[in-house]
């Protein structure tokens, strides 16, 4: 195992040790979201997340799943010649043994993103790794969730992303945006919820505003728009 070592809890779906995580799903895809969209991906999708946010896709995560060491899925993750690995959920987060995967991950030269939702404490992941927090905005029903101390965590490499249902989640993402200055410090992105809301009327309100962010639309979904899994 790396020498850095993680203080996060004890993960809330009852890892049996430290050096195991519980895996849902592993594919190689398109990358999606963030501003690393369009580039080829690993994913190691963790099982368990203790919010359920309204307009959630992956609620097929939140169950079942295979439970794996640390070695067995940098070794995974490594046999594909992908420099991009993503960790997401679920949330990972949840489990105490993702901050050593994704150290051991980095230890092998990869370019580790974790998507969070950032309900739990984002400093317990390494030095290096990009972490992708998704602030959840009142629509969501998981706004009193958000850990406003992961503001004052985030590090250079990281990225905020708020999806947006309605105006109501517009205005909040905006305050927050402006509040807290966080178009000036990392990458901002802003994604309407799937079949809820109209890209163009996102955009829209952007341009009005001359909010500083990014528009962001789930390029997976438009690729393939049918396919729930292994995308």
């Amino acid at each position: 195992m790396a020498a850095w070592q993680s203080t996060a809890p004890t993960a809330a779906v009852n890892a049996t040790a430290h050096d195991t995580v519980l895996i849902n799903e592993i594919f190689v895809s398109i990358q999606g979201e963030s501003t690393w969209a369009g580039h080829p991906c690993v994913f190691l999708r963790t099982t368990g997340c203790s919010l359920r946010c309204r307009w959630c896709d992956t609620e097929y995560a939140f169950h079942g799943g295979e439970r794996h060491t640390i070695a067995e899925l940098v070794e995974l993750a490594c046999s594909y010649d992908v420099p991009l690995v993503e960790i997401t959920g679920g949330e990972p987060l949840m489990q105490a043994s993702v901050p050593l995967l994704a150290a051991e991950l980095l230890g092998r030269g990869k370019t580790v993103l974790v998507e969070t939702s950032g309900a739990y404490d984002i400093s317990v992941l390494p030095p290096g790794t990009k972490r992708i927090m998704d602030l959840k905005c009142p629509g969501s029903g998981e706004c009193e969730r958000n850990d406003l101390a992961n503001l004052e965590r985030l590090q250079h490499g990281d990225e905020v992303k708020f999806v947006i249902a309605d105006r109501n989640d517009y205005e909040w993402a905006a305050a927050m945006i402006r509040t807290h200055g966080l178009g000036d410090r990392f990458p901002v992105l802003v994604s309407p919820v799937w079949t809820e809301l109209e890209p163009d009327q996102l955009a829209a309100w952007i341009i009005e505003d001359a909010l500083p962010a990014k528009l962001q639309l789930q390029l997976h979904k438009i690729l393939w728009p049918d396919q729930v899994r292994g995308v």
